[in-house]
């Protein structure tokens, strides 16, 4: 069985980056005497209200009313924008036939969270997601990769992944598995393409709607040579 992985928090949207991002704009307003970027820190793990409680009994200021559900609602807003600027992504997961699966280093609630802001959650609310909740690394790490290939019921060598991180790039190829690196999303940094091929990266997406073709030289690659002699 061949299966298409997506690294969701990295392809799709970084939300983590987004989420810590958001939260130190709005504690360094609302809670100035704190070094927002340190204390989370922290708190890794936490869900937002309880982060918040947490800084404001640490704070001489107060957090504003409703500020839970500000920062959520802050952060789903960024989710939302940074998954619609992805050139094709809707149109690329349409057209593929592979079974899907989603990798993700971030909380599996929040990578559901993500997907339901946007028209992708009807195409990849119903396939298997694999996140750093169930891993023992909080980082990519082969670990997770060998996890949802063992879930899945098929070899490593059977998944192809999509990831934008030199470090999931890596964590995928050293698993065994095929790796498209993706450049396409706004966060990448310059000059992400070839530390991706140095990872073992096999090609290079730019935009997600390339992804048709590379999956099909893939497949075709994999097609067993018939000796017609």
């Amino acid at each position: 069985m061949n299966t298409l992985i997506f690294d969701c928090d990295g392809v799709l949207v970084d939300s983590e980056a987004i989420a810590e991002a958001t939260l130190i704009e709005l504690l360094g307003a609302w809670l100035p005497d704190l070094a927002a970027e340190e204390e989370l820190k922290a708190a890794l793990g936490m869900t937002t209200a309880n982060i918040l409680t947490h800084l404001e009994a640490r704070s001489a200021h107060r957090l504003p009313a409703r500020a839970a559900a500000r920062v959520d609602d802050t952060i789903e807003a960024r989710l939302r924008r940074e998954l619609c600027a992805i050139e094709g992504v809707a149109e690329a997961i349409a057209s593929l036939t592979l079974p899907l699966a989603v990798v993700s280093n971030s909380r599996r609630q929040r990578v559901l969270d993500s997907l339901a802001t946007t028209d992708l959650a009807d195409r990849l609310g119903e396939i298997p997601i694999f996140t750093a909740d169930q891993a023992a690394a909080p980082k990519p790490d082969p670990a997770i990769y060998r996890l949802a290939a063992a879930e899945l019921s098929c070899a490593p060598s059977d998944c192809l992944v999509v990831e934008d991180s030199v470090s999931g790039v890596t964590a995928a190829h050293g698993a065994g598995m095929t790796v498209i690196g993706f450049t396409g999303a706004s966060h990448v940094a310059a000059g992400q393409a070839e530390r991706l091929r140095e990872a073992g990266a096999w090609q290079i997406l730019p935009h997600m709607h390339g992804l048709g073709a590379l999956v099909r030289q893939w497949q075709a690659a994999r097609q067993p040579v018939v000796d017609s002699r």
